[in-house]
């Protein structure tokens, strides 16, 4: 019988996405890949997954999908509430779908992105060795859309070995994001501004990145009217555009900019980023005090 996932309804946004591309920067091809790679990586864990097999990131609840075949799925990340044809099932805990079986995801309470992995991961044709769907370029698969009918691989040798992982859901008040230097930080005219005040997430973020508002950063008067060549960015990098409000770049982000990366999010927080919702207030703290 075919194993695959029948899309009954979308939500505002559901990708599909894996580790991402690896190797192709230099030809302008970022890597993408999960946007909170750490709830990805536990849903795989979770199912007893070979690393790296798809899933599908989900934006803000919604998903509704059918089991075409039977299935073993796990939904990590933000704790959308989950439900089997209209019985609640837990978060972060192996669910068996029969056939026919009908998943449904709301809104989750706090956090933005969920992850619904299957046993066997999703099986669309991978672009340059991922499955990942690059917003920005438009490289991999297009997001899901109703009536779509989701291929699902042959599941791993293992299998779930546990029945529920304990973590925190994420943070629904401030967040703070820890920084180091980046390389261009002697163009604001006084780093601490960076780490002064609150800021708040923009309603234009998305995957490419986070675009944070609240009171515009002043260059220093050296780089005043300054022209920065393309150079290359990593995900993290908090670059300051002409408005001098920040970006902290997401799994998306191009791979060169032209605007001066002041700083860049610890790798470890960078998934917290990703699960901020906009309007949500994220407070930023330097690692080591600049000079």
């Amino acid at each position: 019988m075919i194993r695959a996932l029948e899309v009954v309804a979308t939500g505002p946004l559901a990708l599909v996405e894996d580790l991402g591309r690896l190797g192709y920067a230099a030809v302008g091809v970022g890597r993408s890949g999960a946007a909170d790679r750490a709830a990805y990586l536990l849903a795989g864990r979770l199912l007893g997954e070979p690393v790296g097999r798809a899933a599908v990131e989900v934006t803000l609840g919604g998903l509704v999908v059918r089991a075409r075949g039977s299935l073993t799925v796990v939904v990590t990340g933000a704790a959308a509430p989950a439900t089997v044809d209209g019985r609640p099932v837990g978060h972060a805990a192996p669910v068996h779908l029969p056939d026919g079986a009908v998943l449904a995801l709301g809104m989750p309470p706090t956090g933005l992105r969920s992850y619904l992995a299957v046993r066997g991961g999703i099986d669309l044709d991978p672009v340059l060795g991922s499955r990942s769907s690059d917003t920005l370029s438009g490289i991999g698969p297009a997001p899901l859309r109703v009536g779509q009918v989701v291929p699902v691989g042959e599941p791993g040798a293992g299998g779930p070995t546990m029945d529920v992982a304990p973590v925190a859901a994420p943070e629904g008040g401030r967040v703070e994001l820890t920084l180091l230097p980046g390389p261009r930080l002697d163009w604001l005219a006084d780093p601490r501004a960076l780490t002064a005040t609150p800021w708040t997430v923009s309603g234009s973020s998305d995957r490419v990145g986070m675009r944070l508002t609240g009171p515009a950063l002043s260059r220093g008067e050296r780089w005043a009217d300054a022209e920065l060549p393309s150079e290359g960015v990593v995900v993290g990098g908090v670059q300051v555009p002409a408005d001098g409000r920040p970006i902290v770049f997401l799994a998306d982000h191009p791979v060169t900019g032209g605007y001066p990366v002041v700083a860049v999010v610890r790798a470890a927080d960078v998934d917290r980023a990703a699960q901020c919702r906009p309007g949500q207030d994220v407070r930023l703290r330097w690692a080591v005090a600049p000079r």
